[in-house]
C-alpha cells in the first residue's frame, strides 16, 4: 500500500526553528537576459530567529493561526511551502491520505531586514513537514522545491553555511568562523527590487575564487546604494563602525557588527539607541533546524 492510501493514525505536534542569516559578504558579478542578478555571497546562520509551531491533522487543508497583516494567506511563503510538498508528494504518492496541518509562527525577525525571515519560515516547513509526514524527500530534492519559492530557501532546506553562486541556488559548503554578531535594524522597509533595479547598483564586481575571496576584506556591493538611498542605514553603519567591522547583510535593512566574542557584542548592544531594534547571536554554520532534525532522529 502506498502512503497516499494511508490515513493520518494521529496528529504530530512540533516546535521548530527558523533561524536567521547573515551575507557575511555579497558581490553581484553581472545581470542576467532575465533581469536577474549573477551573486557571489557567503551565507551563515544565526542561532536565533523565528520558531514555527506545526500540528498534523486529517483535514487535508493547511491552515495559518498567525496571519500577516497586509498579505493573503495563499500568497504567505509558508502556506505556499505546505501546499507545494502537499502536491509534491501527492504526484509521488508518499503522502498520508488527508494530511493537512496548522501552522502557527511566532515572529521575531523582522520583515525586509535582510535576514531571510520568510525564506527560512518556508524551508522550515518543507523540512518539518517531509519529517512529520513522513514523505521521503531528500534534502537535495526539498532544495529543489524551495528554489520555485525563493532563491535564497535552498540554503535553509541544505542546513548549511555556504558560498553561493547564479542567483543564490548554486551552493558549496564552506566553514567561516563562527563569530558573535550584532544585528541592528534601523526601522525601515527597504525593497530588494528597488535596490536590484537601482541605476547606481553595483553590477561589474569580478567573480573570484572561494579561497581568494575567504581571505579577502568582506564587502556588500549592496551597500552604497542602500546607505546613499537610506538615511537610517547610513547613520546605522556610521555609528557601529565606530566599534566594530560592520555592514549591510543582503539589500538590508539590517546591518551587523562582528565580534570575537559574546561579551564584546554585549557591551556594544547596551550602547545600541533603543529606537534600533537589535539582538547579540553567535553564528553558527549548522542550522539549527538541522540541529532539532538530527535530535529526532535519533
Amino acid at each position: 500500500m502506498s502512503a497516499g492510501n494511508v490515513p493520518l493514525t494521529a496528529s504530530s505536534r512540533e516546535s521548530w526553528p527558523a533561524p536567521a542569516k547573515l551575507n557575511l559578504f555579497l558581490y553581484i558579478t553581472g545581470r542576467r537576459p532575465d533581469g536577474y542578478h549573477n551573486l557571489q555571497t557567503l551565507f551563515q546562520f544565526l542561532d536565533y530567529g523565528d520558531t514555527l509551531t506545526i500540528e498534523t491533522n486529517a483535514s487535508g487543508q493547511i491552515g495559518l493561526l498567525t496571519p500577516v497583516v497586509g498579505v493573503k494567506e495563499e500568497d504567505n511563503l509558508v502556506v505556499r511551502a505546505a501546499k507545494l510538498l502537499q502536491q509534491q508528494a501527492t504526484l509521488r504518492g508518499t503522502l498520508p491520505a488527508q494530511a493537512g496541518a496548522s501552522i502557527a509562527i511566532e515572529k521575531r525577525l523582522p520583515m525586509g531586514g535582510g535576514l531571510g525571515g520568510g525564506s527560512s519560515d518556508a524551508a522550515t516547513v518543507l523540512v518539518a513537514l517531509n519529517h512529520q509526514w513522513q514523505t521521503g524527500f531528500t534534502l537535495s530534492e526539498l532544495a529543489d522545491l524551495g528554489l520555485s519559492l525563493g532563491a535564497d530557501v535552498p540554503v535553509f532546506v541544505e542546513g548549511f553555511a555556504a558560498f553561493a553562486e547564479g542567483v543564490g541556488e548554486k551552493l558549496t559548503p564552506v566553514s567561516p568562523a563562527e563569530k558573535w554578531y550584532l544585528v541592528v535594524h534601523p526601522g525601515v522597509n527597504i525593497s530588494t527590487p528597488a535596490v536590484f533595479t537601482d541605476p547606481e547598483l553595483i553590477r561589474t564586481t569580478p567573480a573570484r575564487e572561494i579561497s581568494e575571496l575567504l581571505s579577502a576584506e568582506f564587502r556588500n556591493d549592496c551597500e552604497p546604494v542602500v546607505r546613499k538611498r537610506f538615511r537610517e542605514v547610513e547613520q546605522l553603519v556610521s555609528w557601529l563602525l565606530e566599534y566594530a567591522p560592520s555592514r549591510l547583510t543582503g539589500t538590508g535593512a539590517c546591518v551587523f557588527a562582528e565580534f570575537d566574542t559574546e561579551s564584546a557584542a554585549r557591551q556594544v548592544f547596551e550602547l545600541t539607541p533603543k529606537a534600533w531594534q537589535s539582538f547579540v547571536a553567535r553564528g553558527v554554520n549548522v542550522s539549527p533546524l538541522h540541529r532539532h532534525l538530527s535530535t529526532l532522529l535519533e
